[in-house]
């Protein structure tokens, strides 16, 4: 087993004033030569957006992208021709594909946004754009972890699904648990971000937005403390 602990105080920061971002990996003006990615795990950005304000319309290609409200809401519309509300609670996935353009907006004129955005590189290139929102309590099951989104290849109509093989899945604990996370696929592995709470992984005991990434292995022993919520990445690490 191969480990790399990323502490949330390490993490890339920005701040301009509507937008106070924290980054996993080197994005925009946040450059660490160490932190590119995460085997096929490109972004995962942290951001608190202010009222009112956000991502005016801007383009994205060939990039699976998931976005996760923490709270607040998000007015998203895109070329596709979606346009709704994403609110805390729910998750969307949006394929760019060979070509998009869409906007992203704090909902409300008086409360902030916060919200975790991920980008993961896709197996295929230039597919045809798409998107798809569920709510995850219709996805998850109590002090367990729960696949949230998979592989194009393995979902059912009802899932959500991603051009990767890659895993999405999360967990919301109200009680201390002790599990085993057993990967999905040989060759990957697994990033884990504590949102809340406290967790020990591997022997390293981790605090909210405190991360580790984890290969080499096909399983992860996890111990969580009650009221912790964990978001568990897997991707193919080449």
């Amino acid at each position: 087993m191969k480990k790399i602990l990323h502490p949330s105080s390490t993490r890339g920061n920005a701040d301009y004033g509507w937008l106070k971002a924290k980054y996993s990996f080197s994005f925009a003006n946040y450059f660490d030569p160490n932190r590119i990615q995460f085997g096929l795990l490109r972004v995962l950005n942290d951001d608190e957006i202010a009222p009112a304000m956000g991502f005016g319309k801007h383009p994205h290609q060939n990039m699976e992208i998931v976005t996760i409200p923490q709270y607040g809401a998000v007015k998203h519309k895109d070329s596709m021709g979606n346009e709704g509300i994403v609110a805390a609670g729910d998750i969307q996935v949006m394929s760019a594909g060979r070509g998009v353009e869409h906007s992203e907006v704090n909902a409300s004129p008086k409360e902030p946004l916060r919200l975790f955005q991920i980008w993961v590189f896709p197996e295929e290139q230039n597919v045809a754009p798409r998107y798809d929102q569920k709510k995850i309590e219709d996805l998850i099951r109590p002090n367990t972890i729960s696949t949230v989104v998979k592989p194009k290849s393995e979902a059912s109509e009802n899932d959500l699904w991603i051009h990767q093989q890659a895993y999405f899945n999360l967990g919301t604990f109200s009680e201390a648990t002790k599990t085993t996370h057993t990967l999905k696929q040989p060759g990957h592995g697994l990033y884990l971000l504590v949102i809340e709470g406290q967790a020990t992984v591997d022997n390293e005991t981790l605090k909210t937005r405190d991360a580790i990434g984890i290969w080499d292995t096909s399983q992860v022993d996890i111990e969580v403390e009650e009221s912790t919520r964990l978001l568990l990445i897997e991707v193919p690490m080449n």
